[in-house]
């Protein structure tokens, strides 16, 4: 049986009373993963949403050359593929698993079901759908007024949270995908911060030396 705690830490279900968060998690089904396995691609007919238990999800489009551009990294705790469940139309990213992860599979029927059942818990999906988009805002204005230095620079302290040390979790390619650019030009704008004494690098992992001046690269 899923812990319902996690359940109710998930944005789209915070307002569900525990009895429909234990309906939700008896519908559910844990899927492990190994890296790389592709969740679903996109186009695809949608039928499930999903919540991360371990691991890293990459939400991804791809170009028609195979270059890819990541629009999202889901870690524990995250939800995706819920977009299908209100406009039933086929899956707009592909959701891959960055390592070996698991993930919980919730049917749509059983959340459709209780949607009807209690309308205003609609309100919870309005506001993930306008965070979405706020995101989505975000990513559109660094593609235009950051360089490619500038957007290397916000999403290496976008990884690295609160801490000054982390280990990259994803790889050069990965980040070059996120960052939107290839991946010798993030390599040159990492190489530029190491060589300014901003981080230390060693592989994948980095220490932040100056996250000021980071950060104002990163404006």
């Amino acid at each position: 049986m899923v812990d319902t705690t996690l359940l109710a830490s998930v944005e789209l279900f915070q307002e569900f009373t525990p009895e429909e968060l234990a309906q939700l998690a008896e519908s559910s089904a844990r899927r492990s993963l190994f890296r790389n396995d592709v969740i679903f691609t996109e186009g695809d007919e949608p039928a499930e949403l999903f919540v991360v238990l371990s691991g890293r999800i990459a939400i991804a489009n791809k170009s028609v050359d195979g270059r890819e551009s990541m629009v999202a990294l889901m870690e524990r705790g995250d939800l995706f593929g819920e977009m299908g469940l209100f406009d039933g139309h086929g899956r707009s990213a592909e959701a891959r698993a960055l390592e070996p992860s698991e993930v919980l599979v919730f049917p749509y029927d059983p959340l459709r079901t209780t949607y009807e059942a209690r309308p205003a818990l609609l309100w919870d999906v309005v506001t993930l759908l306008a965070n979405r988009i706020r995101t989505t805002d975000v990513a559109l204005a660094d593609s235009v007024f950051l360089d490619v230095t500038g957007r290397t620079a916000k999403r290496l302290l976008e990884l690295a949270g609160d801490a000054e040390e982390f280990t990259l979790p994803i790889t050069q390619e990965e980040l070059a995908g996120m960052v939107g650019a290839s991946r010798e030009r993030v390599n040159k704008a990492i190489a530029s911060f190491v060589r300014l004494g901003w981080i230390d690098q060693a592989d994948r992992r980095y220490r932040i030396v100056k996250r000021d001046e980071l950060e104002r690269r990163a404006r």
